[in-house]
């Protein structure tokens, strides 16, 4: 700095300390250049923004974030004592405490209930007898009996009927067997086979998947698949089918089936189809064709639901019972 500006910066020096004692009450001013010449020339600086007041939160707001005021349940009626529902909710404590504390009293007292419980089972299960074997939509007896001497006897007539439907569903459809050279499970499913048609007079179509004979001669005549398989979605050999000319055909298995259970399915997917009707197929399996319950949803309203004797008359009528002469049950009164 030259001789020059220092003259002209010595008279503010000495006035300086006299300015910094004015009054307090005045603002400092802002520090001059001179005095802050580190700074540079900061002709665009930006002063900084004032403090924003936190706004006080609306009414609606706060009342929106405050907890909701909930209002106190109604107090749930008491069980009946004794009741079904009153044993679920109780009989465990009265043993948890007999455990705990397994005085007398304790102890004695839940085994009284436990005694309460099982009298209220008993009467039950002997009512529930009367209204079974006095209604013949309830006891299985009348669908299959239930005595041994009757049920060897019930199986020997469902073999007759099982043989009779196998011979009249050969007499229009036949097997179409799917199997390759080199499957075991094919080799030990053919004899049956061969059996059934023996026995039954089916018509066996079989197809090799890799054009080669199974060994042991069975099925000499065979087909070499040309796709069919791929159409069918054979995945794993032996596939069966039940096929009946023109169209027909329908899925039995693709793995390995034992003859009673090839001959159920058989008969299963004849009735599925139309082809043998409901009473020989009850028949094959040893029971009596029985009208089934089976109420549309729009007949089991709630006040049908909430009325017993109403709710049995639509189910009674679903099974086939005139309106005129519904079935009646006996009812037996509890002491």
């Amino acid at each position: 700095m030259n001789r020059q500006s220092w003259l002209l910066l010595f008279p503010y020096l000495l006035l300086a300390p006299h300015l910094a004692r004015g009054s307090d009450s005045a603002p400092a001013p802002e520090p001059s250049f001179f005095l802050d010449k580190e700074r540079g020339w900061f002709w665009r600086e930006v002063e900084p923004e004032p403090k924003k007041s936190e706004k006080v939160k609306p009414v609606e707001e706060a009342k929106a974030q405050s907890p909701p005021i909930t209002q106190s349940e109604p107090a749930k009626p008491e069980l009946p004592p004794l009741s079904a529902e009153w044993f679920r909710k109780n009989l465990e404590r009265y043993r948890d405490k007999a455990i705990d504390d397994p005085t007398s009293e304790n102890v004695a007292a839940y085994y009284y209930l436990q005694r309460v419980m099982m009298d209220k089972a008993q009467r039950f299960t002997d009512v529930a007898r009367h209204v079974v074997m006095s209604d013949p939509l309830l006891d299985e007896n009348t669908r299959r009996p239930i005595a041994t001497f009757a049920v060897n006897e019930a199986n020997h007539l469902a073999g007759l009927a099982s043989a009779q439907a196998l011979t009249a569903i050969a007499q229009k459809a036949g097997i179409l067997f799917f199997f390759r050279s080199d499957c075991h499970y094919c080799h030990i499913q053919a004899p049956l086979l061969a059996l059934l048609e023996k026995r039954f007079g089916f018509k066996i179509y079989a197809v090799s998947l890799d054009g080669k004979p199974m060994p042991g001669g069975l099925y000499a005549d065979f087909h070499t698949d040309q796709g069919q398989a791929h159409l069918l979605g054979v995945v794993s050999t032996p596939a069966l089918f039940l096929m009946k000319p023109p169209n027909d055909l329908v899925p039995l298995s693709q793995g390995v089936l034992s003859l009673d259970d090839l001959s159920g399915r058989i008969i299963l997917a004849a009735k599925e189809s139309g082809w043998i009707d409901e009473a020989v197929f009850e028949a094959s399996r040893g029971q009596r064709l029985m009208p089934a319950i089976l109420p549309p949803p729009w007949a089991m309203t709630a006040e049908v639901m909430s009325n017993p004797v109403e709710m049995i008359d639509v189910l009674q009528r679903q099974a086939g019972y005139p309106a005129s002469e519904p079935l009646q049950i006996p009812v037996l009164r509890s002491p």
